[in-house]
């Protein structure tokens, strides 16, 4: 009896041990990922905290394990660089999409970082005024990474001399930033309000020269033209 307690307690804590094994383990992931996106001092500070938190909940299982300890006090160590230096610049620069399939996995990336901020806020570890900033700024993040994908995609498809399929991507672009009002939007629907009205006129004035005049149509506009007065 003694031993089958024993055995489901053990259980118990090995399944709660892998519970949080598997939030260290999908955090450390994503801040394996600062160099692909841009992160800020506030972000990498939250993930890491969040590490933090799973470790000293794995010690509270396990306090036998010296592991567990020595992984506590990197973290904190961690932590405390990024508050001294980390606050004011992000992991990397913005890089554009080289492919569909890059931009997809961007976004990916960048909706499980919102959720990840968005769970910590809940919880009442982060700040409703830093969550806040640092949601804005991710959602631009998703925005940027849509615009600019979409921006390459015209770029290809005008070299294959695809103009109707660039326009459409154009205003389909145009419309989605047109709906915001943060200032890389306003500054996306400038260029991309030119670049659209720029390759309509281009298609429009190849469509009026490709296109046959009617002869009998240009007599019939003769004939009811207005009379001049002699």
């Amino acid at each position: 009896m003694i031993a089958q307690q024993r055995q489901r307690v053990e259980s118990s804590k090995r399944q709660e041990l892998a519970k949080y094994i598997a939030v260290v383990d999908a955090t450390e992931e994503l801040v394996g990922n600062a160099h692909n996106l841009p992160y800020s001092g506030s972000l990498m500070i939250c993930l890491n905290k969040k590490i933090l938190d799973s470790l000293k909940a794995m010690y509270a299982i396990d306090s036998g394990d010296k592991s567990i300890q020595q992984r506590i006090k990197d973290v904190q160590t961690q932590i405390s660089q990024l508050q001294q230096s980390y606050q004011s610049k992000d992991s990397t620069a913005f890089r554009v999409p080289d492919n569909d399939r890059d931009a997809i996995s961007m976004l990916k990336l960048v909706k499980r970082l919102r959720a990840v901020i968005q769970a910590e806020h809940t919880k009442g570890h982060m700040h409703t005024q830093e969550f806040v900033a640092e949601n804005s700024r991710l959602e631009q993040m998703q925005m940027k990474i849509n615009v600019e994908n979409v921006l390459k995609r015209v770029n290809d498809a005008k070299a294959k001399g695809q103009m109707g399929t660039a326009q459409q991507l154009l205003k389909k672009a145009l419309d989605v930033v047109s709906a915001k009002n943060d200032p890389y939007c306003v500054q996306a629907k400038e260029s991309l309000g030119q670049a659209y009205q720029e390759l309509t006129d281009s298609l429009n004035k190849g469509f009026e020269e490709a296109r046959p005049k009617d002869e009998s149509n240009e007599e019939l506009d003769e004939l009811f033209a207005p009379k001049k007065k002699w």
